[in-house]
């Protein structure tokens, strides 16, 4: 069971990789609105960096907790920039929470979910309503833990997951930037939507999509 579990989590943060590559100009598009037109671009390499180092894991003896810390180290030594940090603590968070875990169930992918949330708030010191890549997280953690409090099926838990991420960076669109670059900004930061929030929905659906 750990051995198909941990397949599962690499075959994530390959489709995670992909689908940021995918939107790389666009969310580097968001930036260049609000900060420095590269957020696109680090997040692909960071990821890139990810897929890269996860490919040499062998699958048969390694855990899902060591997947999330060989996440974690890779996209830091990648990504220079605060994103590097935030991301790599959340991945250290996730292994630490998927410590002993042999099996992607529900109850798992929500505390994954959860557990990224926590380390990214934990090192960016925000909260909702800054208008950062929180006002995705956040409401996608509670949304999965709400989903399995409700004893949803996977189908139902990640829908309601994605749609929380995604109505949350839907919602950055009306806030005033108060963390980063995009501070300076002020009032002007209004009326777009954060690129760390647009990144997130993406990982958000990657994951939803290869876990259930």
């Amino acid at each position: 069971m750990s051995e198909i579990a941990v397949r599962r989590l690499i075959e994530m943060f390959d489709a995670i990789s992909s689908d940021i590559g995918a939107e790389r100009d666009r969310l580097s598009e968001l930036d260049g609105a609000i900060g420095d037109a590269d957020h696109g671009i680090t997040m692909a390499i960071g990821f890139s960096a990810v897929t890269s180092e996860l490919a040499r894991t062998d699958a048969s003896s390694a855990e899902l907790s060591s997947v999330m810390t060989a996440a974690a180290s890779a996209f830091l030594n990648a990504v220079g920039a605060s994103t590097g940090p935030l991301y790599a603590t959340a991945f250290r968070r996730a292994a630490q929470a998927l410590e002993g875990c042999d099996a992607l169930d529900l109850g798992t992918c929500a505390l994954l979910v959860q557990s990224i949330a926590s380390g990214i708030r934990e090192r960016g010191k925000g909260q909702r309503g800054d208008k950062t890549m929180l006002d995705v997280w956040l409401p996608a953690a509670d949304a999965a833990a709400q989903a399995i409090a409700a004893g949803k099926p996977a189908d139902a838990f990640w829908a309601d997951v994605t749609a929380a991420a995604q109505n949350g960076a839907n919602a950055t669109r009306s806030m005033v930037a108060t963390k980063g670059r995009a501070a300076r900004l002020g009032e002007r930061s209004l009326g777009h939507m954060d690129p760390g929030a647009a990144s997130a929905v993406l990982i958000i659906g990657a994951m939803a999509r290869t876990l259930r």
